[in-house]
């Protein structure tokens, strides 16, 4: 599976001073100072997919996301750009899916109003959604009250992202990109000693989770070197006990309509 991204523009001119990306433009800043412009027009995806098409030496993707195009990225101004991707970027990636350039096409973005809106529109439908962060067994509560549901009911497929909230369920200090807040804190200790009881690896029961919906059709944990991709496929094989679920749920850690492995 090759998968690429429009939205986002890489320029040959260099920027020397800071550069505003929105709330969670640090994501950045060790990155190479080029230029970066966000143009979702049918012009500027097909330009993305061209440059990306000759960087991967190959004639086709499997998938294009266009990616940030939502508020935490964009602020007030993020319906705007969503209706310039409606009309420009949304169009053109349907008809490359149309002609074989690419197999399918989607939003992959951090907030849930974005496929929200998508999955209601009668034109240029999205074949799916890389939603980052919002379903996972630390943070799922809003996803659930409609999205997910109504991807499931609509056969939209759903990569979810960012299933360790950051890193925060595994150990690390972030959530949502910035130093995680004593409530989170809290209940990921709680999430913790659940874990502990019932022997099994918060890696495991963090993918399981995220896997767990009908809607989702994979996850992506993302890997800071090698080895955390050997961790991640032993953490999917891992055996969890029915019980633990069980006492989430009881305990009120996961949302009572979250459907479990258990369930199934």
């Amino acid at each position: 599976m090759l998968s690429s991204k429009v939205g986002r523009l890489i320029l040959d001119e260099v920027e020397s001073g800071p550069r505003h990306l929105g709330e969670k433009g640090n994501l950045f800043e060790f990155g190479r100072p080029n230029r970066m412009v966000y143009d979702y027009s049918a012009d500027g995806t097909l330009r993305s997919i061209e440059d990306s098409l000759k960087r991967l030496g190959v004639d086709r993707l499997d998938f294009v996301w266009i990616h940030d195009l939502s508020r935490d990225f964009h602020g007030d101004e993020w319906l705007a750009r969503f209706e310039t991707a409606r009309t420009g970027a949304f169009r053109a990636l349907t008809q490359l899916r149309e002609r074989g350039v690419i197999k399918a096409w989607g939003l992959g973005v951090n907030t849930v109003e974005p496929c929200e809106l998508a999955l209601d529109m009668a034109e240029a439908r999205p074949d799916g959604f890389l939603l980052a962060g919002r379903y996972t067994l630390l943070d799922h509560e809003r996803a659930l009250q409609r999205l997910m549901p109504a991807a499931a009911a609509k056969k939209v497929d759903i990569v979810i992202g960012g299933p360790y909230s950051s890193g925060v369920l595994v150990g690390g200090a972030n959530f949502e990109y910035k130093k995680a807040p004593p409530e989170i804190l809290a209940k990921v200790e709680r999430i913790r000693a659940v874990a502990q009881r019932h022997q099994v690896p918060i890696k495991a029961a963090a993918l399981r989770f995220s896997l767990a919906h009908p809607a989702s059709a994979a996850v992506i944990p993302g890997a800071s070197r090698p080895e955390r991709i050997a961790e991640d496929r032993a953490a999917l094989a891992a055996a969890i006990p029915d019980d633990f679920w069980r006492e989430l749920r009881d305990q009120k850690l996961v949302a009572a309509d979250a459907p479990l492995p258990i369930d199934r």
